[in-house]
This record gives structure tokens, sequence and C-alpha cells, in this order.
């Protein structure tokens, strides 16, 4: 199995085709879109691995954004003891979810793609076929 260790957001991410990742939000961006990710660290398989320095030139990840959004309420209270005095504040990191699609190598060729899943079909329509 093909994986790739990129970086986006000041963290680095091992990733595989079809995974589906929660990264720091990516600004202009809306969902559905194609992104590609050109900071690849090292790409490889089972046998063989290859590693920049670095950065491997030509080497890219192709992902789709499925959504932005905001994760938990993470809540920050500070209280000083015998002085009355506190603090309660809030905090919602946002973020994007993306689904990786192809990994390419240096030399262009795709090391990785992600399965195409088929819609499964409605009771109604199955229905509609099993009576014509």
């Amino acid at each position: 199995m093909s994986f790739a260790i990129i970086q986006t957001g000041g963290k680095q991410y091992k990733v595989k085709a079809s995974d589906i990742l929660k990264i720091e939000k990516l600004k202009n961006s809306k969902p559905e879109s194609k992104i590609e990710f050109n900071e690849v660290l090292a790409y490889g398989d089972d046998k063989t691995l290859e590693v920049g320095s670095p950065l491997v030139k030509g080497a890219k990840v192709e992902a789709e954004l499925m959504k932005n959004s905001k994760n938990r309420t993470i809540l920050i209270f500070k209280k000083r003891r015998r002085k009355n005095s506190r603090r309660k504040n809030g905090h919602r990191q946002q973020y994007s979810l993306i689904k990786i699609k192809k990994i390419f190598a240096k030399d262009g060729a795709v090391l990785s793609e992600a399965k195409k899943v088929e819609k499964r079909e409605t009771k109604e329509k199955k229905e509609e076929k099993s009576k014509i």
C-alpha cells in the first residue's frame, strides 16, 4: 500500500489513498474543490521509499475538500484564589476535512488512487427495476 508524508498547517501527516483527514483550515477553499499538496517529505510503499531533503521535488498529493467546520468548544477558566478574580473564555478551532484522492511520484506517475464508490440505489429504484 502506497503512502506519502505531507506537510500542511505546520504539521506532518502520513496519508494513504482514500484517507480522510482533519487538518488546519485551508484559506480560500470551498467544499467539493480539488486541493494539491506539493510539500511532500517522503513517499513509498512496502518495498521502496523515496525521502526528500527536505522535500521531494515533483511529487504531489491530490485531495478533495469535504467540508470546513469548527471543533468542539474548549473552555479556558482562570481563577485567582482569594482575589475574587476569575475569567472564563471559550475557543473553537477551525478545521478542514479532506479526502486523499491520488498520490503522485516525482516523475508524475500515479502511485495510488482512491477507489470510486458507487452510490447505493434506493429501494424505490430497485422495486421499479424488478417490476420491469
